[in-house]
């Protein structure tokens, strides 16, 4: 290694600083899955709502379709805890495999699941089941894949590492909405609404399965292997992430309202809400929002590099500070035009690459090893599941009373609440874990 530093026996700078390309990948793949199989839903909720609820009023479908994705949300909780407290004690590499396996199974079901004009009622109860299992796979996921990725990356690179979970998040959804693309340009109407929506669920179980395969290939992490009999011996856990750390608590679910109204605005809110009451052309929504969300993943490693050199803080109250300026304005860029439709996704989502490049990182910060997986998985998901689980639904009832801006007023409250409890936070660039 010609020009390499030696640091130490057999060590040199371009050897400490290189990623552990296969690992990240492995990992960062099976996260991919999650996220596939999680937005597919809101992506195409438009199309199948009516075949799970009475179809003569297609706006009562919509929302008893959106209130079923809501209600799946209050799950992320439960699962954050069961299956975080389950990582925190059996392993991280043993959650990752429990969670996409939940998460695979439930879009299975929901691919091959009869209708309401088949069963009737059992229709939404059983589509409630299968979101309901992957709403406790998707709680316990964050917080797992964020624990590994945070504990396997050394101090001083913990950020570019953190950037591979929403690199394989953004890939993900990036592949659902090509996927819209091609469905909505391929189809008519009919077809996209009798067996079309059924493909993409199809698929993301099918991919399940190569996430599982990918994620057998995972080693344990060393901080998880030095806790594990501190963990064990950790009684009533989730009170002493309350007890022992409650400004972390305040500061994971302040960033996290912020962030998840950003996710579920720009990656799922927005779809069905510019194609039923903005008109927008259903495919120009789909191309905004692949271009949005390539521009996203483009952005997650240089940010996430970015943090390691300058800062955690500073980029978070940009993230906040920008939001809460900008959210009001391009609501009004929400329209039948394909080029407003792209500046209003790739502000959004560029903007949201400062935040979500960095996201596990600064979770994983925030909590000590035996308390990381459940400290995390329990505040996390019970705020996306207080806010971010019913986005899709809020913004559906004020549009069908005519006042759709007002939920445009309230990610712009969140995200000056946000910016005030970013103030606090200490910096934790090139820190230990805890």
């Amino acid at each position: 290694m010609a020009g390499a530093v030696q640091q130490g026996p057999g060590t040199t700078t371009e050897e400490r600083h290189r990623l552990p390309v296969k690992t990240l990948v492995s990992a960062s793949i099976g996260n991919a899955v999650e996220w596939f199989d999680w937005t597919v839903y809101a992506t195409f909720v438009v199309f199948f709502a009516g075949q799970f609820f009475p179809a003569e009023n297609q706006a009562l479908a919509l929302i008893g379709a959106t209130s079923t994705y809501a209600l799946a949300f209050f799950f992320r909780p439960l699962g954050g805890i069961l299956l975080g407290r389950f990582a925190d004690l059996r392993g991280r590499k043993a959650g990752m495999l429990l969670t996409i396996l939940l998460m695979a199974g439930g879009s299975m079901v929901i691919a091959v699941l009869p209708t309401y004009e088949q069963v009737g009622w059992l229709a939404p109860v059983l589509l409630l089941l299968a979101r309901i299992a992957q709403g406790m796979s998707l709680g316990g996921e964050v917080s797992n894949a964020s624990a590994y990725l945070g504990e396997i990356a050394p101090p001083a690179h913990r950020g570019r590492y953190s950037s591979f979970f929403y690199i394989s998040t953004g890939s993900a959804l990036l592949a659902a909405s090509l996927l819209g693309v091609v469905l909505t340009s391929t189809l008519s109407q009919d077809q996209l609404e009798s067996w079309g929506w059924r493909i993409a669920f199809f698929i993301g179980g099918v991919l399940g399965l190569v996430g599982m395969w990918l994620r057998r290939s995972l080693v344990e992490t060393e901080q998880f292997e030095e806790n594990a009999d501190k963990a064990r011996a950790t009684k009533h856990p989730l009170l002493q992430t309350i007890k022992h750390h409650p400004k972390a608590v305040v500061q994971l679910c302040a960033f996290t309202l912020l962030s998840t109204l950003s996710y579920y605005t720009f990656f799922s809110a927005l779809t069905p809400f510019a194609i039923a009451f903005r008109g927008a052309d259903k495919t120009d929504v789909f191309i905004a929002l692949s271009i949005g969300t390539a521009l996203f993943v483009a952005l997650c490693y240089p940010f996430g590099a970015l943090s390691d050199r300058f800062g955690r803080k500073p980029q978070l109250l940009v993230w906040s500070g920008a939001i809460a300026v900008l959210i009001v304005p391009l609501s009004f860029l929400v329209r039948d035009n394909l080029f407003s439709l792209i500046i209003v996704f790739c502000t959004g989502l560029g903007l949201y690459a400062l935040m979500a490049s960095i996201a596990p990182a600064i979770m994983s910060e925030l909590f000590p090893t035996e308390l990381r997986a459940i400290g995390i998985g329990a505040w996390y998901n019970l705020t996306v599941a207080t806010f971010g689980g019913t986005a899709p639904l809020v913004i559906t009832w004020l549009s069908n009373n005519d006042r759709p801006l007002w939920f445009f007023w309230y990610v712009a409250i969140a995200a000056a609440v946000a910016f005030a409890v970013i103030l606090t936070l200490r910096e934790t660039k090139g820190t230990e874990l805890r």
